[in-house]
């Protein structure tokens, strides 16, 4: 009964401390989202946070976490803490604690201190040195969690005793002025602490020894995951804020509000206005719009990839399935991976010099589409072989012992299971020729705003003659504007005309939301066809 007794009482100790060691690994994530908040201006340094100013709250933090850390490693090497550590942290964590020590050694002996470089290049050798020591020579537990723990407890004390504060400001002395301000400085220092506390309070979580490695690795990894995420969602929802006012001005809902459309023949209207995205620009308009912009980058995009794509993967049929692996194959595919890591700029002189003055010395949306496919086509290349690459040989096995021809196969086996490849490669280059300003700017653009307004009419500008080349577009060969080039132009030149762009920072931000969300439906549109294809794969 007194040992089942005495396992008990062990196990919810443990427990105890586990939820410690869990809780600390919580601060630091929570210290990590508050900083990248506060980095993007999200928070502001003296906003309160639970009845506390951020900057309070973060130094309190801190001092919560690089406490617990460094109790948890005194608690294990005392035997309060049941752990199972190694002999010693390792060089990596000794190089880990030495630099951000001799940054703060250096920092405060250079600039608090008033010793100079030279002081302050003394003093940080002397401060990391000592920080490697201290976690290379103890036990792991002492050593991943003391020096690293006093990291952030120094950090919080200078946060709450103001000696960086809100209106801190550090003059570098520079030949050119330039400085840190407190609100650079100091969710930045809480990054960094908070990943670093971090994965010491993870190690000590799992143990310490080969589990607590692992720990903290995996926590390192779930931040900066976390971050990539966070940054992305951060970026959306600026853009999002600063945009719909812009993309709003004007907006009316109701019948007959909106802009008349004719479809097969009947002509109705808009139940909705939204100024913004359905005019154009024109002296008699009361909102201006970028609607011609939007028609641009549309057709630029659908041009580009009517373009890029047969011949892409044609060409990757072709060194995947016929062409036998030697010096050619690998000739071209130096070549692609070359031209896809090509400047767009050099891409957009090489339309400018090459196609422009082969449709009539003038720029045009034929020309800005066949700049863009160029672009495009080393990715589709790219991606489309190692699709094709990735179908196991088995089923082109199996085919061929059916007695079916290499074609037959290449179209109904091998094309069909590399699809969600090849669609994905087209997803990745449509976002990056969307959004591309240098080419269109050489190839395509007539002006920032395109005259009266008018959109291309790609579809409706065939006409069929009875001379070669039999079918004409005149459309095509017509300069017009796009989304990135009118942001360009628009940030510029600061271009402002009609009521809704009185305010060009917000007729700016309202067009780089638009673009946003047109690449956002090409992404979407890619997605959702890879999706298709892969269910139509598991199905047969």
């Amino acid at each position: 009964m007194a040992g089942a007794t005495q396992s008990q009482l062990v196990e919810q100790e443990t427990s105890g401390t586990d939820a410690v060691a869990a809780a600390a690994v919580g601060v630091s994530a929570i210290l990590f989202v508050l900083s990248i908040l506060a980095l993007f201006e999200r928070i502001t340094l003296t906003d309160p946070i639970a009845g506390l100013p951020t900057v309070t709250l973060l130094g309190g933090l801190l001092v919560v976490l690089g406490g617990t850390v460094m109790g948890f490693g005194v608690g294990s090497r005392l035997g309060y803490v049941e752990t199972d550590p190694s002999t010693s942290a390792g060089l990596i964590a000794s190089f880990a604690a030495a630099v951000p020590w001799f940054v703060v050694g250096g920092g405060v002996a250079s600039e608090t201190l008033g010793l100079g470089a030279a002081g302050g290049l003394v003093a940080g050798l002397l401060t990391g040195g000592l920080a490697f020591v201290a976690t290379a020579l103890p036990r792991e537990d002492l050593g991943s969690t003391v020096p690293i723990g006093a990291l952030p407890v120094l950090t919080g004390l200078v946060f709450l005793t103001g000696t960086i504060g809100p209106g801190w400001i550090w003059n570098l002395g520079w030949e050119q002025p330039a400085s840190f301000t407190a609100e650079f400085v100091v969710p930045t220092v809480t990054l960094f602490n908070a990943l670093f506390a971090g994965w010491a309070a993870a190690k000590a979580y799992g143990g310490f020894g080969a589990r607590g490695r692992h720990m903290g690795a995996y926590t390192l990894v779930y931040l900066n995951a976390l971050s990539i995420v966070a940054f992305l969602f951060i970026l959306v929802a600026f853009v999002v804020v600063q945009g719909i006012p812009g993309v709003l001005t004007g907006v009316q809902v109701g019948a007959g509000v909106g802009p008349e459309s004719t479809i097969f023949g009947l002509t109705f209207s808009w139940p909705i206005s939204v100024p913004f995205v359905m005019n154009g620009v024109a002296l008699l308009n009361d909102y201006q719009g970028v609607l011609p912009a939007i028609v641009g980058t549309f057709w630029l995009v659908v041009g580009a990839v009517l373009f890029a794509v047969p011949l892409g993967v044609g060409a990757a049929i072709f060194l995947t399935e016929y062409a036998e692996r030697g010096r050619f194959t690998q000739i071209v595919e130096i070549a692609t991976n070359g031209l896809w890591s090509t400047p767009s700029i050099v891409f957009g002189l090489f339309g400018f010099a090459f196609l422009v003055p082969r449709f009539g010395n003038q720029k045009s949306l034929l020309a800005g589409m066949l700049t863009l496919g160029f672009m495009l086509l080393p990715l589709v290349v790219i991606t489309s072989r190692e699709a094709m690459i990735a179908v196991p040989d088995e089923y082109r096995d199996a085919s061929a012992a059916l007695g079916v021809s290499r074609w037959q196969t290449i179209r109904s086996v091998v094309l069909p299971a590399a699809l969600p490849g090849v669609v994905t490669g087209v997803i990745l280059g449509v976002g990056r020729i969307a959004g591309e300003t240098a080419p269109i700017l050489l190839t395509m653009a007539g002006g920032t705003f395109v005259p009266g307004g008018q959109t291309v009419d790609v579809v409706g500008g065939f006409q069929f003659t009875a001379t070669p080349p039999f079918v004409a577009n005149p459309e095509l060969l017509q300069a017009t504007s796009a989304l990135p080039y009118q942001l360009f132009a628009l940030i510029t030149a600061g271009v402002g005309l009609g009521q809704n762009v009185a305010d060009p920072d917000g007729f700016r931000w309202a067009t780089a939301l638009v673009l946003l969300i047109v690449v956002l439906s090409f992404y979407a549109i890619g997605i959702g066809t890879r999706y298709y294809f892969r269910r139509q794969l598991r199905h047969e």
